[in-house]
């Protein structure tokens, strides 16, 4: 990859791991002069030698750039290392790259203001080749002087994009994401049981799911605009006619030996929407009983 951005500002990286490693190469070459630090110096080594700086310590590392992106394994490491840089950080922008929840990201964004420093904070949905390229999406959220004054040179990791003043906004946005992918696939695979249990071919059957799957974004985005509306119309028919499919998923589960906890519990929101007087109204309405009692 060659420079793409002619008088690139400095940056410096904190965390070498694999994630760390492509930031802090992506931004070697954007033409960013690019310091780094680790704990362990040695993985600095491959990165010196295409032209970073190592630093001894991440004080000195982050002395040396007005921009400080940190990319560590979890919200301890990011605390003990931040603890370490002393006043080094007053007057930086600080990036907070490391996986954690949005009450970690605006405790860090506490911290950042405690010691002179502006916070954002954001959240990588994607693998280490993917930095700098569009196949990896990374949320931001926190300070808007800091988004506006590094937008264009965080831009170059990937398909970034700001979220708000909220620094725990990308979190919020990366935690959802991530968990919709875990109920999906949970899901994908109390099929496949199913679909085993019966005797049918898994592989073939996900072959065909993939394709059906492709129909869903269009009730994705009705669904999560009927919640924002409160306004509930028959997305999958009216649910007292998708109460009665229920109880026949839940048979055909536990005929099979399948466990049907999941669809018990999809039918048992089913009836107390029912009952509440909602029957015509779509499944998005189950909304309304998601949270705390």
């Amino acid at each position: 990859m060659t420079a793409t951005t002619e008088g690139a500002g400095r940056v410096t990286v904190l965390g070498l791991g694999a994630m760390g490693s492509a930031i802090a190469r992506t931004f070697l070459d954007r033409g960013h002069p690019t310091t780094v630090w680790n704990r362990t110096a040695a993985k600095a080594a491959p990165l010196a030698e295409a032209g970073a700086t190592a630093a001894a310590t991440a004080a000195e590392a982050v002395a040396a750039a007005p921009l400080v992106v940190v990319c560590l394994l979890d919200g301890a490491a990011v605390e003990e290392v931040l603890a370490s840089v002393g006043t080094a950080i007053e007057g930086k922008v600080l990036v907070n790259l490391t996986s954690g929840s949005p009450a970690q990201a605006r405790a860090t964004e506490r911290w950042a203001a405690e010691h002179g420093a502006g916070y954002l904070d954001g959240k990588l949905m994607g693998d280490p080749p993917y930095i700098g390229t569009d196949n990896i999406l990374i949320p931001v959220s926190g300070s808007g002087d800091a988004w506006a004054a590094h937008e264009t040179t965080l831009k170059e990791l990937g398909g970034v994009a700001y979220h708000g003043a909220d620094a725990g906004a990308a979190a919020v946005e990366f935690n959802a994401q991530v968990a919709m992918g875990y109920e999906m696939l949970i899901g994908f695979l109390h099929v496949l049981k199913l679909v085993r249990a019966e005797g049918g071919d898994v592989a073939a059957f996900g072959e065909r799911l993939a394709g059906s799957v492709a129909a869903y974004p269009p009730l994705l985005t009705a669904m999560a605009k009927a919640v924002a509306n409160g306004d509930y119309p028959p997305d999958l028919g009216p649910l007292r006619v998708q109460a009665a499919l229920m109880d026949d998923l839940i048979a055909h589960r536990e005929t099979a030996g399948v466990e049907s906890v999941r669809m018990r519990q999809v039918k048992d929101l089913m009836d107390r929407r029912i009952a509440d007087g909602h029957g015509e109204e779509g499944f998005s309405g189950l909304f309304e009983l998601l949270g705390k009692d």
